[in-house]
């Protein structure tokens, strides 16, 4: 079974996303901010991490940095979901090495399809 960690500080967004991809046959793992993703990721080797950017203690930039640095989670993907719109906040991203960015806000339907294509 495939694993994905969703960090994000906003509940409502956790609950629906940890709901949908529970449903569809995923393990879930949940981080209310960047503190909580890097302890997860001590402990766990997701398939996918889906990441915030802008959150209290640790950003999403930060996360993203020590999935880069660490060995054991050479293979996973990593998908920012920001309120951060702009093409230059994009870019940025892409550059620090997400594998994919969306915006909110955002489609269910079309962050399950951006999910399903980078675990293939």
């Amino acid at each position: 079974m495939q694993k994905i960690l969703i960090v994000d500080d906003e509940p409502n967004i956790l609950l629906t996303l940890e709901y949908t991809f529970k449903k569809a046959g995923y393990e879930v793992f949940i981080a209310r901010d960047g503190n909580e993703a890097l302890e997860i990721l001590q402990n766990h080797v997701p398939s996918l991490v889906i990441l915030d950017i802008m959150m209290p203690k640790v950003d999403g930039f930060e996360v993203l940095e020590y999935i880069k640095r660490e060995a054991n989670l050479v293979q996973t993907k990593v998908l920012f979901l920001s309120a951060k719109n702009k093409e230059q906040d994009i870019q940025k991203g892409l550059e620090a090495g997400a594998d994919a960015y969306l915006t909110k806000p955002f489609s269910i339907k079309k962050l399950t399809e951006q999910v399903e294509m980078l675990l293939q």
